[in-house]
């Protein structure tokens, strides 16, 4: 059976790619690092469903935990194999650069490029074995034009939107696409402490995203639809940039 990893995948945007691909008949990973409750109930929705899904623990940048849960799920299941991969996992710990702490900066660059590199790289092998592959990258609207108070953010993000670049040109011989998604303002838990209010009135469409939506366009870019389209960054965002 095919299978879709989806890092990140407990709540918000990562919730909602798990649920729309399970739909699709795929079964799905959902890892998580910290909040195990969120897997489960986001595997019991799939399951209600009638897909097929199950949790998996490791942190994204934690070449350790990485390599160690996807050999022992590898090695429980003989006969799947990863087809999809969703580089959804992402953390924001804003703060202008001029007050930045470190750590604000290595935590946030860490998840979303350590955790690229760690997780693709590991799964990429067997999808060039097969010919066979879907990579969607979770990258953001601050990616593409920047946000003040979010440098680190940012800079992953338009790290993450030249990796998938790259990458889409090294792997596309072998039938991999390589994209990425760029959200704006979604209602999610990562966005619950903005303004919600003030800044819809910045996007021309007048409201936020629904992490459903998000979930729509990489449910497409995973389908056998798009083997065409790779290194593409497709923005989701009312039109706000």
């Amino acid at each position: 059976m095919e299978y879709a990893l989806v890092t990140g995948g407990s709540r918000g945007i990562g919730a909602a790619i798990s649920r729309r691909l399970a739909g699709e008949g795929l079964g799905v990973i959902v890892n998580y690092v910290s909040n195990g409750d969120a897997a489960a109930e986001v595997v019991s929705q799939i399951k209600s469903a009638g897909g097929i899904g199950e949790p998996l623990r490791f942190n994204v940048a934690d070449e350790a935990e990485v390599d160690a849960a996807i050999e022992k799920w590898e090695a429980e299941h003989p006969d799947d194999h990863i087809s999809v991969l969703v580089n959804n996992a992402g953390v924001r710990d804003d703060n202008l650069m001029i007050f930045m702490e470190s750590k604000q900066w290595h935590k946030v660059i860490d998840t979303t490029l350590d955790g690229f590199f760690l997780v693709t790289r590991r799964v990429l092998k067997g999808m060039l074995t097969r010919r066979n592959g879907r990579i969607i990258n979770v990258a953001s609207l601050s990616g593409l034009k920047g946000l003040p108070g979010q440098t680190n953010y940012s800079a992953a993000k338009a790290a993450l939107i030249g990796a998938t670049k790259a990458l889409a040109q090294e792997v596309a011989p072998r039938k991999v696409t390589v994209n990425a998604v760029a959200p704006g303002f979604v209602r999610t838990d990562m966005t619950r402490d903005l303004d919600e209010d003030s800044l819809k009135k910045t996007v021309p469409m007048g409201r936020f995203g629904e992490p459903e939506e998000v979930a729509d366009l990489v449910a497409f870019l995973a389908s056998p639809k798009a083997a065409y389209i790779t290194a593409q960054t497709i923005s989701i965002n009312g039109e706000l940039y």
